[in-house]
């Protein structure tokens, strides 16, 4: 059986040996030495300035909206995971959507501004499947008209835009080490920003508000990485270039099996070092999808609609229109990607869709 993602597992006994000095100090949670230890790894690897981890990767959203202050409208994209939409609904603002990029798949900059009403407080965008939003258009029209911005990198670990890493742009960014991606930490997730301010209020609220044990700075809620997450981080980071270099490899040879077909791929943003997080195809009709995606499954490979339904779809925000989102959730397929992705497999997935197709 062929999944879309594999959880990659560094050897057991490098995580055991790293556990074994959070048992030698009996301090499993409440940001011990381990998770202070990933912390300051992955400070180094990414090349950011301040990071908090977390227990996963929806509530650095939360915080994020919290922290900010945010309430009326966020202006968000339809298409990504649903995480992005239901963290603004689940603080109490309202997501007002504005349609992709047709390539890019990000959300597109050029329509954000007439979006923007009195109750608009930021724009909550996402980097889909790792390829940066168009960040100084946004900056710019954030700086404008005096709101905040804040980037889901659920998928942009390692990636770098213009020379530098995506997570230093925006007020502030999040990402997620959910373990089917390609860094993990079994779950898990991380809070980026440049301010120090920020990162003071971000502190506090992601450990009950508390200022030292007897006091309290505000409102806070329990989204603390514990030392066995941060373990996982730390056995896995020493194997990332080799992850990365594997997916790489698998997205080649997808490239030079699928450039004349049908099929479109995604276009990556110039000036971006990607992590090859997914790869997604967007087929002409959807009925050509779920004729793929159907004898894969006969031969038990197991593709995924990311992201499907498109989020202005969900039962529990106004239905707003974004045809071009509609139009590529219903018409694209993420084929099996990760690390140890055997070529018999991939020979598979390849004979299986250019059959399909041609």
């Amino acid at each position: 059986m062929i999944q879309v993602t594999k959880t990659f597992l560094p050897p057991q006994e490098e995580y055991q040996a790293i556990l074994q000095r959070a048992w030698n100090t009996n301090w499993i949670t409440n940001r011990g030495v381990l998770v202070k230890e990933l912390e300051g790894a992955l400070k180094n690897y990414l090349g950011i300035s301040k990071i908090l981890a977390t227990a996963n990767g929806t509530l650095p959203l939360q915080i994020a909206i919290k922290a900010l202050g945010l309430t009326g409208e966020i202006i968000t994209t339809p298409f990504s995971y649903v995480a992005t939409t239901s963290s603004i609904v689940w603080e109490g603002c309202s997501p007002v959507f504005v349609d992709i990029h047709p390539d890019y798949l990000t959300i597109d900059e050029t329509k954000i501004e007439a979006a923007i009403t009195p109750k608009t407080t930021a724009i909550l965008a996402t980097h889909v499947f790792g390829n940066p939003c168009h960040v100084e258009a946004i900056q710019a029209i954030a700086d404008a008209y005096g709101l905040k911005v804040i980037y889901d990198g659920a998928h942009a670990f390692g990636v770098t835009y213009k020379g530098q890493s995506i997570f230093n742009y925006g007020d502030l960014s999040t990402c997620s080490f959910h373990a089917t991606k390609l860094f993990h930490t079994g779950e898990g997730g991380a809070l980026f920003t440049n301010s120090e301010a920020l990162y003071n209020t971000l502190f506090y609220h992601h450990n009950f508000g508390h200022q030292g044990q007897e006091s309290f700075q505000g409102l806070g809620i329990n989204a603390k990485m514990n030392e066995l997450q941060a373990a996982m981080g730390l056995a896995v980071l020493p194997y990332i270039e080799g992850i990365l270099e594997t997916r790489c490899n698998i997205v080649r040879a997808y490239n030079v099996a699928f450039k004349d077909m049908i099929l479109k791929p995604l276009k990556l943003r110039v000036d971006t070092q990607w992590n090859y997080s997914y790869y997604p195809v967007i087929f002409e009709t959807e009925a050509q999808l779920l004729n793929v995606k159907l004898a894969l499954n006969a031969k038990h490979i197991y593709p995924r609609r990311y992201f499907y339904p498109s989020l202005n779809n969900l039962p529990y925000v106004t239905k707003q229109n974004t045809p071009i989102s509609e139009s590529i959730s219903n018409r694209i397929l993420c084929l099996p990607l990760f690390h140890g992705h055997l070529d018999d497999g991939m020979t598979k997935i390849i004979e299986i869709v250019k059959a399909k197709l041609c």
